[in-house]
Order: C-alpha cells, then sequence, then structure tokens
C-alpha cells in the first residue's frame, strides 16, 4: 500500500462553523424508497447561538467551480400574527406528538416550491448574487453536507404553533418578530431536563409550523451555507431552519445492498464522511445535540434507529408505516445511525419470569429523576440520577435479523446478551442508555471503518470552529488496525499493572464521572494515575505512557516481556506441541512404516487454534496432505472469522488448490476481513490465485463499501 498521502484527497474537512451557532436539536422527517435508492423529506434545526460572535464570518464562499455562487434570493418576510387555531399537529403517539408527512414537495427541476401551504405567503423568486460582494456582511451558516440534493431552506414560523406563548414572558403573541421567534427557540432548547417530553413535543409541533420566508444557500462539495439578508450575527440569524433535500444513490454515508437472505436493506455503517451524506448536521464532536425523526418505509420493512425508544410501526395507509424514534441525551451528529430492512425480530422460543423482571423498563412515573447537579455533563434526562435505573441490571433488548438466520440467534445470540449485559453493569456501573437494539448485518458492513472525528484527530481549528480530520478520506485508513491493537494491550498492560480489582473500580469510577462529556485520552490516564496507590505506579506517567504506546512505532517493551511470558504459559504451552506435532507429521514420507504411530491431536480452543495457524504460516511448506489433515482435525471451515482468516492465508501460500473454495467463501461473505487476503493472492503472482481474486471481486463489488472496492481495484488492478 501507499504510504504517501495527499492532504488534499486524504483529509476531510469539518466544515461547519460551530464556535458562531450549534444545533441543539433535529428533527427529521424522511422517507425511504428503495427502488430509487433515496432517502427524501425536510430536516428541521433549532440552534443556540455560540459564544464568539463577529459582525460576520470571514468564511470564503467554496465553491468547484470559478463561477460565482448562486443563491436563492426570496423577497423580504412580512410575518402577520398567524391565527393559531388554523395550525394543529397531525396525528399524536405515546408521548409525544409525531406529524405525518406534509404536502408533496410540488418543485420543478429548477428548486422552486409551491409555498401555498405557507402562511406568510412569500414569493419563489430566484435570483443571482456574487457572495464576494452582496450581502458580505450577511452572517453565514456553515453546515456540513456532501453528496446530498438541497432543495430549498426556510425559516420556521415557530410562534405559529399553539400554546407556544407559554415559552415567552408575553401571555399573548400580538407582534410577531425575528427576535421573538428567536427567543422561542431559546427558551425551548433550554427547558429543564424533567420537561423532556414536552419539549419534545413542542420540537414536533414546531417542525410542521409554516415557512416565513425562504433562505439564500448555496452547497459545494463538502457544505452547506445559509445566508440570511440583513442578519449580520448569529443571534439575529433565524434559530429555526427547515431544509427540504433528498440524499443520492451514490452518497457515502449509507449503504444499499443485500440481506443475508437476499432482500434489499439500507444501513448507516460508519463511513468516513460520516452522516453528511445523509443530512446536513455539524460535525465536529464539539456539536452535542438531540434528536427525533419519523421515517416512513413500505410496510415490508422495520425501520431501526439509535433512538432511546422501542418504537412500533404505525400503519399510515395501505402498505406504508411510519416509524418514531428519539433521543434526549445530547451526542455528536456521527452517532446517528439508522437501518432500514425486511429484519425480523428474534425472540426465545421461552422467556423465564425472572428475565422479565429484569428487563422491564422503567416507566415515566418510576423515573424520579433527581437533579441535584453531580453529573459533569449538560443537563438531560440522566440515568445516573436515576435511583432505578441505577440498578438495572440488564435493560430492555431486542435482537433483529433475516428471518435465515433465525436458528442461529435463538442457539446462540439470545442466550448471551442478558448475561454480557449484566457483565457491564457488574464493571462499568448504570446503563448510560436505556435500551438496545442489536442488528446481525450483511458480510459487507466495514467492521473496522469507524473513523469517527474526535478531539485529538483534528487538525487546526479555526476561529469559526472548522477543521480536518487528519487522513480522514484515505480509503486505506479503514484496514490500519495498528491503534486499535495498541489501545487495546495498553489497557490489558495497565489492568495487570494494577489488578483486576483496583482497575475494574476506576473504569465505574471513571464511566461514572465522565459520562455524557467528551474526553482525551490524557483525561482518563490522567484520572487513573491519579486515583492509584503510589506503590502500583510504579514510575508510570501520562508522558511516558504517550510516548512508549502511542508515539513509537513498533511493538511497545512492556508488550514485548508480555509476549514472552505469555509463551510459557499453560494454554500457549498446548499450543506448541501441537505444532511439533503436525510439523512432525508434515517431515513424513507419504509411504509410512507400518510400526509408526498416529499422532492424536488435542482440542484446541478458538484462540489457540489461531496461534496454531500462526506458527505453521511460518512454516516454509506444509504439504497438502498435511493441510487436508490440519482441517479436518479441527474442522477449519466451521470455526470463527479469526480462524477461517489464518486457515486462508495457509492456502494462500501453500497454493492447495482443493481449498480455494474456503478462499472464495471468505471474500464473499467475510467481505470487511477479506481485504488483506486479496493482497495475497495478488502478490504470490499465481495466475489461478489471481483469476480467484477477481472472480470474487466482480461478484462482490456492487456489495462491497466505496473504500474497501477503492482499495481492492487498485490492487487487482
Amino acid at each position: 500500500m501507499d504510504t504517501k498521502l495527499d492532504p488534499s484527497r486524504d483529509d476531510l474537512p469539518l466544515m461547519a462553523n460551530t464556535s458562531h451557532i450549534l444545533v441543539k436539536h433535529y428533527v427529521l422527517d424522511l422517507d425511504v424508497d428503495f427502488e430509487s435508492q433515496i432517502i427524501e423529506g425536510t430536516i428541521v434545526l433549532f440552534f443556540e447561538s455560540g459564544k464568539k460572535q463577529s459582525g460576520s464570518t470571514k468564511e470564503p464562499c467554496r465553491s468547484e467551480s470559478n463561477e460565482a455562487c448562486r443563491f436563492r434570493m426570496p423577497e423580504p418576510c412580512h410575518s402577520p400574527v398567524t391565527d393559531t387555531r388554523t395550525f394543529s399537529s397531525k396525528t399524536r403517539s405515546n408521548d409525544f406528538t409525531i406529524c405525518s408527512k406534509g404536502e408533496k414537495d410540488t418543485s420543478g427541476k429548477d428548486g422552486n416550491h409551491d409555498n401555498r401551504e405557507q402562511a406568510s405567503g412569500i414569493s419563489s423568486s430566484k435570483y443571482c448574487c456574487d457572495t464576494g460582494n452582496h450581502g458580505s456582511e450577511d452572517f453565514l451558516l456553515v453546515l456540513d453536507c456532501c453528496d446530498l440534493s438541497v432543495l430549498k431552506v426556510e425559516e420556521v414560523d415557530v410562534a405559529a404553533v399553539p400554546g407556544i406563548e407559554k415559552l415567552t414572558r408575553s401571555p399573548k403573541l400580538t407582534v410577531v418578530s425575528e427576535e421573538l421567534r428567536n427567543q422561542i427557540v431559546c427558551e425551548l432548547v433550554t427547558l429543564p431536563a424533567d420537561r423532556w417530553r414536552e419539549q419534545l413535543d413542542y420540537y414536533a409541533r414546531c417542525s410542521q409550523a409554516p415557512g416565513c420566508g425562504e433562505l439564500l444557500f448555496d452547497t459545494d462539495t463538502w457544505s452547506l451555507q445559509i445566508r440570511k439578508t440583513g442578519a449580520q450575527t448569529a443571534t439575529d440569524f433565524p434559530h429555526a431552519i427547515r431544509i427540504r433535500y433528498s440524499t443520492k444513490p451514490q452518497g457515502r454515508s449509507v449503504t444499499w445492498t443485500s440481506d443475508q437472505s437476499g432482500r434489499p436493506c439500507v444501513y448507516t455503517m460508519g463511513s468516513p464522511i460520516n452522516n453528511r451524506a445523509l443530512f446536513p448536521c455539524q460535525e465536529p464532536p464539539v456539536a452535542m445535540s438531540t434528536w427525533q425523526a419519523t421515517v416512513r418505509a413500505a410496510a415490508s420493512f422495520v425501520v431501526l434507529m439509535s433512538g432511546e425508544n422501542s418504537a412500533k410501526p404505525t400503519q399510515l395507509r395501505e402498505g406504508c408505516s411510519s416509524w418514531h424514534y428519539y433521543v434526549t441525551m445530547p451526542m455528536p451528529a456521527s452517532t446517528f445511525t439508522i437501518a432500514v430492512g425486511s429484519w425480523t425480530e428474534m425472540k426465545p422460543e421461552t422467556c423465564s419470569s425472572n428475565d422479565l423482571a429484569a428487563e422491564r423498563s422503567l416507566s415515566p412515573s418510576e423515573a424520579d429523576f433527581r437533579y441535584v447537579g453531580i453529573c459533569g455533563h449538560m443537563e438531560y434526562p440522566c440515568r445516573f440520577q436515576n435511583p432505578s435505573a441505577t440498578t438495572q441490571e440488564i435493560i430492555p433488548h431486542r435482537v433483529f435479523a433475516p428471518l435465515c438466520l433465525k436458528g442461529a440467534c435463538q442457539e446462540t445470540l439470545l442466550q448471551l446478551v442478558p448475561p454480557c449485559l449484566s457483565a457491564a453493569h457488574r464493571v462499568l456501573g448504570t446503563h448510560p442508555f436505556s435500551r438496545l437494539d442489536i442488528l446481525i448485518v450483511p458480510g459487507n458492513f466495514p467492521s473496522l471503518g469507524m473513523a469517527r472525528p474526535n478531539k485529538e484527530k483534528t487538525g487546526h481549528v479555526s476561529d469559526s470552529g472548522s477543521s480536518v480530520v487528519k487522513h480522514g478520506l484515505n480509503p486505506e485508513k479503514v484496514f490500519m488496525q495498528v491503534h486499535y491493537l495498541k489501545g487495546y494491550f495498553l489497557l490489558r498492560f495497565l489492568a495487570q499493572r494494577l489488578g483486576d480489582g483496583t482497575y475494574f473500580a476506576f473504569l465505574r469510577k471513571f464511566v461514572h464521572t465522565f459520562h455524557g462529556q467528551l474526553i482525551l485520552s490524557q483525561d482518563f490516564l490522567q484520572m487513573l494515575l491519579e486515583n492509584i496507590p503510589e506503590e502500583k505506579r510504579l514510575e508510570l506517567s501520562v508522558e511516558n505512557i504517550f510516548r512508549d504506546w502511542l508515539e513509537s512505532s513498533g511493538i511497545p517493551q512492556p508488550l514485548q516481556r508480555e509476549r514472552q511470558a505469555g509463551a510459557e504459559c499453560g494454554l500457549a504451552r498446548q499450543v506448541s506441541v501441537e505444532v511439533e506435532k503436525w510439523i512432525r507429521m508434515n517431515r513424513r514420507p507419504r509411504k509410512r512404516k507400518r510400526r509408526e504411530t498416529e499422532e492424536v491431536f488435542e482440542k484446541l480452543l478458538p484462540d489457540q487454534l489461531v496461534l496454531l495457524l500462526e506458527h505453521l504460516l511460518e512454516q516454509k511448506t506444509l504439504n497438502p496432505r498435511t493441510l487436508q489433515s490440519l482441517e479436518r482435525a479441527y474442522r477449519l471451515t466451521q470455526q470463527d472469522a479469526e480462524v477461517r482468516h489464518r486457515w486462508c492465508e495457509l492456502i494462500i501460500k501453500h497454493k492447495y488448490t482443493k481449498a480455494y473454495k474456503d478462499v472464495e467463501r471468505f471474500l464473499q461473505e467475510d467481505q470487511a476481513m477479506g481485504i488483506y487476503l486479496y493482497g495475497e493472492l495478488m502478490v504470490s503472482e499465481d495466475s489461478r490465485q489471481q483469476q480467484v481474486a477477481r472472480r470474487c471481486f466482480e461478484l462482490t463489488k456492487e456489495q462491497m463499501d466505496r473504500s474497501s472496492a477503492q482499495v481492492v481495484a487498485e490492487m487487482l488492478f
């Protein structure tokens, strides 16, 4: 792989000007169309002005061409007081209002919209403006956006919502102004956490309020830029805006593919560009926000999202269902996930009363949230302040998968989830979330590709809050596991140095102290060293740990010593004995002497099998008879992916043609882990192996994520 990186191609820009204005809440209203592979609808953003408020942001208008940027210029908004009796939400669901989809977009190809449903009755005329001159003193809102078709941006008349005057100091709204609308939003986003249901209800109803003026907007490769003529500061800029948009089939935030049963599905998959090709948002992690989403799809599909509620479908009309999810814990926009497919909820054949008691959801009356200021995060309905939640070992959970995997889920997965949740509670304490959905994704899920931005990975941060994720667009980055592996072994090293009791007690304290907050690695290490006895610190310091584990290449010295000690443990010694048996067997001639005894091989654990195969990979030659016996002895084709990956490496190294079918199966069913094997097949310069690689790629390239396909294509061609 080429280690030379092109910053203009490999660095991921974070364009949002989060220092000036912050999104506090998103309301998404979307339709999923599998035939066109498009998700379309609206998103309403509720803002809070940031700390830095200059007269105008000096961000240049970025465009791929040298032509003057073209903004929509609406006529000025003169909003009369709307009769609030004519506005109401259309449907209600459970805890708060959920509004169904409004009238269909009647826009033409030029982006003009029919605004007859708007109370303000503004014009949709369109003009050209050169942002280098016209409106240069207006505040510019910059959102992270990519691969989206933005059709319309408008201000939302939140003052038209019935009962909204309760959030203002005025008993009756007589004169509606920009200042009043922004005051309403300011009061809404700062409602106390114990009024979260009321807040979500207001958000839902505000999202369906009429527009009161279109806003100028422009898009470039990485951003959506929005202005309002005359709004010169973030404080003056509308604090509630609606964006009508649609995704593109080639958008890089979601994958349109087929599940294990061959039925269509779509899901967010940890794209290097995160969610900016799913909805316009603020990507920098400092932009912590909440959200709620209504998603419509054909009735045969299930919609899953990273929400706090266990959503159930609502039938809107024949053949169409709606799903609603919400989140009350502020998190970065990159944590928003969605999956739509023909999933089946997997349920155990029998369920004991104890399990039901352990998984019982907490009703609002049981919540008993006590806001006593003991948490360090921004205010939200925190489970750490809920006495009932702190003792809940097993939170409610659901498991979804294609129907063809029902047997495997019932036999294995469903039995593992409760003890895993219980163990997490025992070690780390209160579950931060009230529920959990588990989805078995297709084999092309790029499981190594979570390139989420964080404080340490961004480059220089400008005054506006924009920055870059270093090498964030490098397609090879998702396969670079060194930092993950070193981090894992660092945690193991610390646990062994401190002892399990001390280490796990610290982890529990750390989670309790920093839950709901953005943290740095230094925060973790500093708190760890402050909470361990001096005699166990043994020259450990944040500086030393960073130098030895994070900033130095190669295997750290402590890990090398552990590796040498590990070779002497019982399980490793057992593997060494088995390796010697296989080497002896491989050296024997095809025709053995009659008195020669057969080797008896011991049963090994999966981790031992991985170690065994790694040792055998060091052998210069293994004959086909040995490889055949090896597969039969341990049933390697039926082992987990880690074991089968090592087995495929042996097949390729020794050109064991009888087992090429195992390599083909791995490349097709375990795509995320198969990238390395493509390289091995091509490096061998064996024509038959190269044919295997090219044939498998042709069969799977349409289902592979873009980064994987790009890397493999560079290997093959």
